[in-house]
């Protein structure tokens, strides 16, 4: 699933020229004190950062440089739980602001119920959600409550892992087909490129990305989202069916470097996912029945991480029982397999033959179990 769940948050190396500007984000939240700490992150057009500050009778004040949009991941620590805590289970939000914009925020307990003002493009940026009926956050942190709502029992089922996945991409459909309708719309939009990045993530070769994305305005197309949106929409050449898959080498939990060459002459699944990533987690069940399978007649797995902790992603492959190979750089977003392959949301995978050409894309559920009995059928 996307983008950070973006960590959720993709923070993107690549950057355009641009001329960083300063901006501030001050408010108040009730009346919290110490140890009540906010978290930012954020990032645009090569300009980002982290930063916090301890409230003080529920106010704040945060500044940075930016340049251009800037997406933020903003998390609220109520109790000194600690920034991991509040990022992954608490006071949560991700929003746009612009350069030079002067933000407030204020609210009575929580970021959750907070007025936002002073900022254009956030503004902005709550019109598209409603025009797009939603966010792919708001979907990811749907499915995500619903699989760690799962029973033991249900955790190692597959069919409840496939309806979960189903359940995942009926959503994403739904609000791709609103995306596309937008960025056809409205070609001078940043949430344009938004919206056909996102679109990307799922399926880069939809032919409708690469129809729009030349029609956006110039502007937007430099910016260092559009800059990586074009990069994924070229990636799809090198990672089509019948195309030679792109080597690499990252390392495994152990430390020992690991090559996808080395898989040569079997069928492997590249599994790009990621410990927080609840739709990874529920195909996990159906990963290990096909592996168990055909693991004796040539089918191997070779997942790659999208973690930036290892303490995560190791915790995270021993609780789902994962036999096989799995590699990481615990780079998060900026995986370079993950960047190589064009990946820009999780989870996605690719299906490369014996003699190392790639055969499947985005397989999972009953279209991988389907393509894996033909495979294997004699």
């Amino acid at each position: 699933m996307k983008r950070k769940i973006l960590s959720l948050l993709a923070l993107s190396p690549l950057c355009v020229l641009a001329q960083s500007t300063n901006f501030s984000i001050s408010g108040k939240i009730g009346k919290l004190n110490a140890p009540a700490t906010l978290y930012i992150d954020y990032s645009g057009n090569g300009a980002g950062g982290s930063d916090s500050v301890v409230l003080n009778n529920g106010t704040f004040l945060l500044k940075g440089k930016t340049a251009g949009v800037t997406l933020v991941r903003m998390a609220l620590d109520h109790d000194g739980g600690g920034k991991d805590k509040a990022v992954y289970t608490g006071d949560v939000d991700y929003f746009y602001f612009g350069e030079g914009e002067n933000l407030q925020i204020n609210g009575k307990d929580s970021l959750a119920h907070a007025v936002f003002t002073g900022s254009p493009v956030w503004t902005a940026h709550q019109q598209y959600k409603k025009d797009i009926d939603g966010t792919f956050i708001e979907i990811t942190k749907i499915m995500n409550a619903k699989a760690r709502a799962a029973t033991p029992e249900q955790q190692q089922d597959t069919a409840f892992g496939s309806a979960l996945n189903k359940e995942f991409r009926d959503r994403l459909k739904k609000m791709h087909d609103l995306q596309l309708v937008y960025a056809r719309k409205n070609p001078g939009s940043y949430f344009s490129v938004v919206a056909l990045t996102e679109v990307a993530g799922m399926d880069a070769a939809n032919p409708e990305v690469k129809e729009l994305f030349p029609a956006l305005d110039k502007k937007l197309q430099q910016t260092d989202a559009g800059i990586a949106l074009k990069q994924r929409i070229d990636a799809v050449s090198l990672t089509a069916i019948g195309k030679p898959a792109p080597e690499f080498t990252q390392q495994t939990v152990e430390g020992k470097q690991v090559s996808l060459s080395a898989y040569k002459g079997k069928y492997v699944l590249v599994e790009f996912w990621a410990s927080w990533c609840g739709p990874c987690r529920a195909e996990n069940p159906n990963l290990l029945a096909q592996y168990q399978l055909y693991k004796d007649k040539g089918f191997d797995i070779l997942s790659v991480s999208l973690d930036d902790k290892k303490d995560k992603w190791v915790k995270a492959i021993k609780e789902d029982a994962l036999p096989w190979t799995h590699v990481s750089d615990l780079k998060g977003w900026s995986n370079a397999a993950g960047r190589l392959y064009g990946v820009t949301g999780v989870p996605a995978s690719f299906l490369i033959g014996p003699d190392g050409k790639v055969v499947g894309k985005n397989l999972r559920g009953e279209s991988l179990n389907k393509k894996l009995a033909d495979l294997f059928a004699n």
